[in-house]
């Protein structure tokens, strides 16, 4: 059943929450109240052990334009310093060090997998959305970029942290500096998009996937994915021990004696996926 937490709608469909910025009017921009939505839906999705994969995507063929930069033009704070501050409910994005992102969930580390389903616009926020998630699917006319360059507001939702460790800094560099549009098809050439497609079907192609990523041992796949993530701030020899501690908690579990029981009695057999 679908239901909805401020702007943003929340649908668990079997072992998948699709997640929706419901504000097509400016784009699916983000102020305070919808990135407080955002941050409660992926916490509900978190604490749901019914589901296995979230999938993040926008209304109306746009994914996200970023912050709402009226809502953050109209905000004191960001024009001087004020006795007081903003209040608490502000409808500018809060920018502290503290809590959730500006946009929501990018300071998040689920245990679960999302996947970002994009059409149209994923610029300034809205990259620094689709980057915190951990696969993007996009249409081949969705445009990813750093739009906010031109307006003097900067990318502290993890945009200088993830884009870099995604393409490299090279090509990272280009996006932030430039703040060009790049291209569904330019962005899977250099690694941003996982998987391209045609106008209009993201979200399926994206449910697809999720399917097929909640048919896995979901123990093992949730521990391997950890290790991904947290070795960015090991060395060497502490993210090979991370690893290994988290792969001994899935044998342990039983997970990998019942999946080497199956490869045994005969599943999977010439690389197939089937049971």
């Amino acid at each position: 059943m679908e239901t909805r937490i401020g702007n943003v709608s929340y649908l668990a469909e079997g072992s998948t929450a699709v997640v929706t910025l419901e504000r097509p009017e400016v784009r699916n921009c983000v102020d305070r109240e919808t990135s407080f939505a955002l941050a409660e839906a992926f916490r509900r999705f978190s604490a749901d052990e019914s589901l296995s994969v979230a999938i993040l995507t926008g209304a109306d063929g746009c994914f996200c334009a970023g912050a709402d930069l009226k809502a953050v033009a109209g905000h004191e704070a960001f024009r001087k310093r004020t006795a007081g501050g903003p209040s608490e409910r502000s409808q500018a994005n809060p920018l502290s060090v503290d809590g959730d992102g500006p946009m929501g969930p990018t300071r998040m580390l689920l245990e679960k997998p999302v996947i970002a389903a994009v059409e149209g616009y994923a610029v300034a926020g809205g990259l620094e959305l689709a980057l915190w998630c951990d696969l993007r699917v996009a249409a081949r006319d969705a445009i990813f970029g750093v739009y906010c360059r031109r307006w003097g507001v900067p990318l502290v939702d993890g945009g200088t942290v993830r884009l870099p460790r995604v393409v490299g800094q090279g090509v990272a560099m280009d996006m932030i500096l430039t703040g060009r549009g790049v291209s569904g098809e330019e962005a899977q050439r250099v690694g941003l998009v996982n998987r391209l497609v045609e106008p209009g079907s993201a979200l399926a192609a994206a449910r697809t996937l999720a399917e097929e990523l909640a048919a896995f041992p979901q123990r093992c796949m949730r521990a391997d994915r950890l290790s991904a993530l947290r070795q960015w701030s090991l060395d060497l020899d502490a993210a090979l021990v991370e690893e290994t501690l988290g792969g001994l908690e899935v044998i342990r579990s039983g997970e990998t004696a019942e999946g080497a029981g199956r490869f045994a009695a005969g599943s999977g057999r010439h690389g197939s996926f089937g049971s």
